[in-house]
């Protein structure tokens, strides 16, 4: 019997930041300069859309609710993803989770199309749901018979909020996600594919931020997204200060969840952007050093968490070209150029955690399931106690 859906859904197609602090405006210190935006938007060409799933509350009730997800959209190039590949590399650090289509990313160095973020099992229809928009897209030749996609779908588990077997994601998600992909601020916390996360004892949910560096006298951009959902509160740091462990309260998964270790059941995924031009040996460099702003906040990759990275690099172009094509020419920063790319990749990666931490709003889930927000105000103390703590951003 097919599941009855519910019927007042909020969607929101997310173009602009939503009102409310980052962790710059706080006063939280964070290393290197980030972009315009401090965004993976601050590359060149590279769009972000989220569809919003919030319907229901009160007890769970398989397949009516209450709904707490949805998905999220990165277009490398915008538009052009869908013919215009570009050079990616990945990692994972610990296998607990879901990425699609790495081995071919692995294997030729190449990514075609958006990354999706949504729930653990909603990958399937968000998955299809990409190759039916692609198809559907004016610069993809109706005579290509032969064309086909491996589309990259990522996930974390939003099980403690949200009907997660319910199976609420639908197709128009995903294309709503798609079409509202723009340039531009990006929305922040609980939204998106990160609707329903939990990190570090905390709201989780989808982050970014951006680092402008310098190698050999040209300036380049890197640029991270992030949807969160890892973490014990005992582990939590911020600008080296472990602030988690001084806040104790409303901790989720408590007695005998957390007893039984479910509350290590979360994953993060973190996309990297850069207008560098770097092979996919070195975007797969880049996405090992992914694993490091992660350790900065205060992540270990336990068993029963997913760390799945990748990176791509918008530079290169006609890297796509058929068997027949002549030979592309390519640029390529030497091997020592990249540590102002690694640096930086490390420095956004644990800012935009931490941009998701502090956007994240407090949310009450199915079975009345509490996870509250980063308390800002607390944050602030602690920091201050350290001397840590900047004067707020105006």
């Amino acid at each position: 019997m097919r599941p009855r859906w519910p019927t007042a859904l909020l969607l929101v197609l997310a173009a602009g930041a939503l009102a409310g602090p980052r962790a710059r405006d706080l006063g939280i210190p964070f290393d290197g300069t980030p972009g315009p935006l401090d965004a993976i938007t601050d590359v060149a060409g590279v769009t972000v859309g989220h569809t919003t799933l919030i319907a229901g509350e009160g007890k769970l009730v398989v397949g009516k609710g209450p709904v707490r997800t949805g998905v999220t959209a990165i277009l490398p190039r915008g538009r052009g993803s869908v013919r215009e590949p570009v050079f990616a590399g990945s990692h994972v650090l610990n296998g607990n989770g879901e990425l699609t289509g790495l081995a071919w990313v692995e294997d030729s160095g190449l990514l075609l199309g958006p990354v999706m973020l949504t729930n653990t099992h909603s990958v399937g229809v968000v998955h299809d749901a990409v190759i039916a928009w692609q198809l559907r897209q004016p610069d993809l030749p109706s005579d290509d018979e032969l064309w086909w996609s491996l589309a990259a779908v990522g996930e974390t588990f939003d099980w403690w909020l949200n009907d997660i077997n319910g199976f609420h994601v639908r197709a128009e998600h995903a294309f709503a996600a798609l079409e509202g992909a723009t340039s531009g601020p990006i929305a922040e916390g609980g939204v998106g594919g990160g609707t329903g996360t939990v990190s570090f004892g905390f709201k989780g949910g989808i982050g970014t931020a951006s680092r402008v560096v310098q190698v050999a006298g040209a300036g380049y951009t890197v640029g991270a997204l992030v949807q969160t959902n890892f973490g014990r509160r005992e582990q939590l740091r911020i600008a080296g200060v472990p602030v988690g462990r001084d806040i104790t309260e409303a901790i989720p998964y408590a007695g005998a969840a957390r007893q039984k270790n479910l509350g290590d059941l979360g994953s993060i995924i973190v996309v990297v952007a850069t207008d560098a031009p770097l092979l996919p040996h070195q975007l797969k460099r880049l996405a090992r050093r992914v694993a490091l702003g992660v350790a900065r906040t205060g992540g270990v990759a336990m068993n029963d968490s997913g760390e799945l990275f990748i990176a791509f690099s918008t530079a290169a172009t006609g890297v796509g070209a058929g068997t027949a094509a002549a030979p592309v020419a390519l640029r390529m920063l030497p091997n020592g150029s990249m540590d102002p790319l690694f640096t930086a990749t490390v420095e956004a990666t644990e800012e935009a955690i931490v941009n998701a931490l502090v956007a994240g709003r407090s949310m009450t889930g199915i079975d009345g399931h509490f996870v509250m927000g980063l308390p800002h105000e607390r944050v602030q103390a602690l920091l201050r106690q350290r001397g840590v703590l900047l004067p707020p951003a105006r």
